[in-house]
């Protein structure tokens, strides 16, 4: 189990839960609030810094990760803070990522450098969509020039810049989305996130949709293909995807989310942040509270902000790392996943393999190019420990 999370390293998740509005696709743990005491806040994140150093004494710190919400609503000195008091408590690696979350509205990318000064060496930028009558749809508060001033200002501040896109969105076409993957492209981006939009229950698009007003939305033949011709033109402009929905230049990939993907540990601080930490060969999945005042309340009286914090399972551990590394087009060590699992899943991998939606190369096993659109069928398919096929073999052996 060490040597698992060590291999793909340690990072820290800050969630910050604020936002001017929330989005209609939205059901991330983001809220609206009219007033916030950064104070209060600034208190409280020092502190579980402090208690997740405690438990991780010794660690080299490769990643920090301010996600949301919208992260760029913090003060570059509340950033700074947080910053500062992780340094204070881990030994930060000499390629340390440190990534913040930001909106491109025009105040934001004005603290961009305030940023910079702060630490932060990486910013994803959630740009969504490059028409003005899409971001409306959206429910986005920035415009595409808007957007693409952030990204050219970002790009004189940052080191790394990524930014993320929406498709498959309502009335678009393929033409209209190879044209606006056409324009995302002459931006130069080093990493792009690019996500076929899904409609979640418990969001006003959810809402919309069950009562039947969500017009539109394009079939799944339409998805597919936007999907294949995402793939098609990124790699013809040099940034082949690493992951399902992202893209990066060689060198350029998340190295905070491929410690999630790869099986590492990451502590989870602010309200709604989940973790996994290995302590004492363990391996432990922790939750925090989701409500922003609550979690501002459990910290200051309990000195902890978590609402959950359980063992997994060998077997939770071994389907984990199926569900997040094989979303990497380098999938996942063979052995490793045989030893987790004690081989439960060998026949359904025979099987995967002999339909060339999954394959083993040089002891890895991945999803092939074809398969990775069936992603989530294929991944039901692998776990599935009462599949006919596994049946069948067991009663003919």
């Amino acid at each position: 189990m060490a040597e698992d999370w060590e291999s793909a390293g340690f990072g820290l998740y800050l969630h910050w839960p604020f936002c001017q509005a929330k989005c209609p696709y939205c059901d991330f743990n983001s809220h609206v609030a009219r007033e916030i005491d950064e104070s209060q806040w600034k208190r409280a994140y020092l502190s579980e810094i402090d208690r997740v150093a405690a438990e991780t004494t010794g660690r080299e710190l490769r990643s920090v990760f301010f996600g949301g919400g919208t992260p760029s609503l913090m003060s570059a000195d509340l950033v700074g803070a947080i910053m500062d008091r992780i340094a204070a408590r881990w030994r930060l690696s000499d390629d340390v990522e440190v990534t913040l979350e930001a909106n491109p509205t025009s105040v934001e990318a004005g603290r961009f450098q305030g940023y910079a000064m702060a630490g932060v060496n990486r910013v994803s930028l959630g740009v969504q969509a490059l028409n003005d009558g899409d971001l409306r749809r959206l429910g986005r508060l920035h415009s595409a020039a808007e957007a693409r001033a952030a990204i050219d200002v970002a790009r004189g501040v940052f080191s790394r810049v990524s930014f993320d896109l929406i498709y498959a969105r309502q009335d678009q076409s393929l033409d209209a989305w190879r044209l606006e993957l056409g324009s995302a492209l002459a931006l130069k981006p080093d990493h792009l996130s690019l996500y076929q939009l899904t409609i979640e229950e418990g969001t006003a698009f959810g809402d919309r949709a069950a009562a039947g007003r969500l017009s539109g939305m394009p079939d799944d033949d339409l998805g597919a293909d936007m999907y294949a011709l995402t793939q098609d033109l990124l790699e013809l402009a040099g940034l082949p995807a690493y992951e399902v929905s992202n893209h990066a230049a060689l060198g350029q990939a998340s190295r905070h989310n491929l410690i999630y993907w790869r099986g590492g540990d990451w502590g989870g601080i602010g309200p709604g942040a989940h973790g996994r930490l290995t302590l004492e060969g363990k391996r432990w999945a922790t939750e925090t509270v989701t409500v922003p005042l609550e979690w501002l309340r459990k910290v200051g009286m309990h000195g902890s902000g978590e609402s959950l914090r359980e063992v997994l399972s060998a077997d939770a551990v071994a389907v984990e790392a199926a569900l997040m590394g094989l979303r990497l087009v380098e999938g996942i060590d063979a052995d490793r996943f045989r030893r987790l699992s004690l081989g439960v899943f060998d026949m359904n991998i025979k099987y995967l393999v002999e339909a060339e939606l999954m394959a083993l190369v040089n002891g890895r096993l991945l999803v092939t190019k074809a398969g990775m659109p069936l992603l989530n069928s294929i991944l039901g398919k692998l776990l599935d420990t009462q599949s006919p096929d596994r049946a069948r073999s067991k009663s003919s052996s």
